[in-house]
């Protein structure tokens, strides 16, 4: 919205009950209520968002990053009726979105994944073979979906069978998709990730690296670039994987192919989010870009042809949740007495709270994103630690505890982690 301020375009916010004191239905030029707090009433709710859409005879629809944003047969029906979906056509996000159809799409580009089946597992003898095949430990995956659901690590093969149960009838209830896939599980890797932005005219190009390895049950919590762990000519790889993989599908708009890193610097395909990510802010800090934008003028069918963007310093960003790090990251929903944002040089703090606002149960935990840059990742940490030291938060419990903990330690310091560092090291909040 407030990208669509500054090009001189109206907005509508489209919000549920549960969200109608949300910062952003109070920054659109219109608002509408598209029903109750479940989602499947509200924001999954394809014809009361296209109703919204019609009635206040909206162009196109940005879909953010949750909810419907990957969904090829909302994209479709959104094109149908004469409104631009703003992201990727729905074939290309039915080959990216499912995740077993995205690896054997990268695989076809040349793009290097992890060892696993080939196809989605039918039955438990299936798996016993295929683990038996990449050997133990292996991870089972859902290929619908994301943010930790529906997967299971097993070391063993006496765990598999319930394992496969488990995970399918988890992706079932979390995504209405049982299928599920197995991949030989990197022990120990860093989670590196390539932003992508294409263009309807077949040009694709790559603004880096973020690393989002600092993660709790598959769930980012802090994100970077560029990588501690990736230096020019490793990025350059990863980058022409990145491109070659959005390429292959002729891809429009911003995307992110995501990838494991191992200790011997080799990369793996994990999956490409066809979105806008949480995360998206350091890449914009470190390039100097609003990639929200460059997503509207893609939309409307601008070229990037011959476009550069150059990358500057250092950038984090620290999720800040309504959660308890005390007491296990239990969700904290409730009134924000007080929110009482840092500022400064550098310092940026994207968020739908405010004073008096009441965190709702019904959603992510996610209360605002923390992000600062400066021109080594040493000042940016010191910047972060003063910036999160600003941050007031009274009525709820939240992260920020935890990223001043984390912050100090050596291990992040040094840049010296892994994807397990916070669940393998005992590292608590006191």
């Amino acid at each position: 919205m407030q990208t669509c301020r500054e090009l001189g375009i109206s907005t509508v916010g489209v919000y549920s009950t549960a969200d109608r004191d949300s910062l952003h239905v109070r920054y659109a030029d219109e608002a509408v209520c598209i029903g109750p707090p479940l989602g499947k009433e509200s924001y999954l709710n394809i014809p009361r968002i296209l109703a919204a859409a019609e009635i206040t005879n909206a162009d196109a629809i940005h879909p953010g990053y949750g909810f419907l944003a990957e969904n090829s047969d909302f994209a479709e029906v959104c094109s149908s009726s004469g409104i631009k979906f703003i992201g990727p056509q729905a074939e290309m996000i039915r080959k990216m979105g499912d995740k077993n159809t995205a690896r054997e799409t990268v695989v076809a580009a040349g793009v290097p994944v992890v060892p696993g089946s080939n196809g989605l597992i039918s039955n438990a003898q299936e798996a016993q073979d295929i683990a038996e095949e990449i050997g133990y430990p292996v991870i089972i995956k859902p290929t619908a979906g994301g943010g930790g659901k529906g997967m299971r690590v097993v070391s063993e093969a006496s765990q598999l069978e319930l394992s496969l149960a488990t995970a399918q009838n988890e992706a079932q209830q979390a995504f209405g998709n049982s299928g599920v896939y197995i991949e030989k599980f990197i022990e120990n890797p860093r989670h590196v990730e390539i932003q992508v932005l294409a263009d309807q005219h077949g040009n694709t190009l790559h603004l880096g690296e973020r690393d989002c390895t600092i993660q709790r049950r598959h769930q980012k919590l802090v994100e970077e670039t560029p990588s501690p762990a990736v230096d020019e000519e490793l990025r350059t790889r990863m980058g022409s994987a990145a491109v070659a993989a959005a390429a292959s599908i002729n891809y429009e708009g911003a995307g992110t192919v995501e990838f494991l890193l191992d200790g011997n610097r080799n990369f793996y395909f994990m999956e490409m989010n066809t979105r806008i990510q949480v995360e998206h802010p350091v890449t914009e800090e470190r390039y100097d870009v609003d990639l929200v934008k460059e997503q509207i003028l893609v939309a409307a069918g601008e070229s990037i042809a011959g476009r550069t963007f150059t990358p500057n310093g250092h950038s984090i960003e620290c999720r800040i949740n309504a959660e308890d790090p005390k007491q296990g990251f239990r969700p904290s929903p409730g009134e924000l007495q007080v929110f009482h944002t840092p500022g400064g040089y550098s310092v940026r703090v994207d968020s739908h709270g405010y004073a008096s606002y009441r965190v709702p149960p019904n959603y992510d935990s996610l209360i605002a994103k923390l992000i600062v840059h400066a021109d080594t990742r040493e000042e940016a940490i010191e910047r972060m630690l003063r910036a999160l030291d600003e941050f007031i938060v009274v009525g709820i419990k939240t992260t920020i505890p935890f990223h001043k903990q984390l912050l100090l330690t050596e291990a992040f310091r040094s840049g010296e982690f892994d994807t397990g560092f916070l669940d393998n090291s005992g590292f608590t909040v006191s």
